[in-house]
């Protein structure tokens, strides 16, 4: 797959099939539009582009709000590495971007940049400036400008419909499980591992501590978590603890891993953590001795867990 910073730098003679979204999540919903597109481009001897923002286009068009997201833009581009895409663009959002007109969008970015031949996309998709353009639209462009269209229709998991909207919110919740049911893959957080206070270390339970560099990232409501990493080609489990520490009055918040039957320097590493299993809400112990059985409590639970549920798996 190969990378474009921005819509200027893409050149391509050959037709291209092309697909528009930010995608955060790159959750089923997601998949099914973009695995559509690859096939029916590998059909037709065509190039399958995806074109998406960054910034998120909220981060953009409402200032004031805040708005975190599922992916790092390096874990967006990996999964979507994995579908088989020819091409992806990532363009910066910005305000003059969003001023684009429908028309503007479609005849100077698709037409006239990326040779497009057809378009695939999701459910109630909406472009150009106040999102004016839509399936209606595009179907009259489609006619203008020689491409076809193809919109894929709503995913629906438990009678529920697939969104990153959705998503966040099952995060934020700590709800996990009903999470990665909806992403196809785990949730998952990438960070370097940075030196700690050692206090786990000194209880029996030493941990990773992970720092994200990217502000936007969303971090899952505080708690402990099961969790599993690939670290020197091997799968490690472990447990996951986000919150500030109550117990030692902490006051920044800290992620701290636990990893079962590890004993490696991991200082300066960068990590991908797939977060698995909600096991419980952050506590304030009265005690560090009371702070190391409960910790032991939640590693048998874990272990328990991982045997009857993720070993044979994942």
């Amino acid at each position: 797959m190969k990378i474009f910073k921005n819509i200027s730098t893409y050149k391509s003679t050959n037709k291209s099939f092309v697909t528009i979204g930010t995608f955060d999540g790159v959750h089923l919903g997601h998949q099914k539009v973009i695995q559509d597109l690859v096939e029916s481009a590998k059909k037709n001897n065509a190039t399958s582009v995806l074109l998406t923002f960054f910034p998120h286009p909220r981060m953009v068009l409402q200032k004031n709000a805040t708005i975190k997201l599922i992916n790092t833009i390096e874990e967006r581009i990996k999964l979507l590495d994995n579908i088989g895409l020819d091409a992806i663009i990532i363009h910066k959002f910005s305000d003059e971007f969003a001023n684009l007109t429908a028309f503007e969008f479609v005849k100077n970015i698709l037409v006239d940049k990326l040779k497009i031949s057809r378009l695939v996309i999701g459910y109630d998709h909406h472009f150009g400036k106040d999102r004016t353009g839509n399936f209606t639209s595009l179907q009259k462009f489609g006619t203008e400008f020689n491409f076809t269209l193809k919109e894929i229709s709503q995913q629906d998991i438990s009678n529920s419909t697939v969104s990153s909207t959705k998503i966040r919110a099952a995060i934020e919740k700590g709800e996990i499980e009903k999470a990665n049911s909806y992403l196809g893959y785990n949730f998952m957080l990438t960070g370097s591992v940075v030196k700690g206070k050692n206090l786990g270390e000194k209880i029996g339970f030493p941990t990773a501590n992970i720092h994200i560099k990217e502000t936007y990232k969303l971090i899952p409501k505080t708690g402990a978590y099961i969790v599993k990493s690939t670290i020197e080609n091997s799968v490690v489990f472990g447990m996951m603890n986000i919150g500030y520490r109550p117990t030692v009055s902490g006051k920044n918040q800290t992620i701290e891993i636990n990893f079962f039957e590890l004993h490696k320097d991991l200082y300066n590493q960068i990590l991908t953590i797939e977060v698995l299993h909600f096991l419980r809400d952050e506590i304030k112990f009265n005690s560090i001795e009371k702070l190391t059985i409960q910790l032991k409590k939640d590693k048998q639970k874990s272990l328990e867990i991982i045997r009857g549920t993720f070993f044979e798996t994942n």
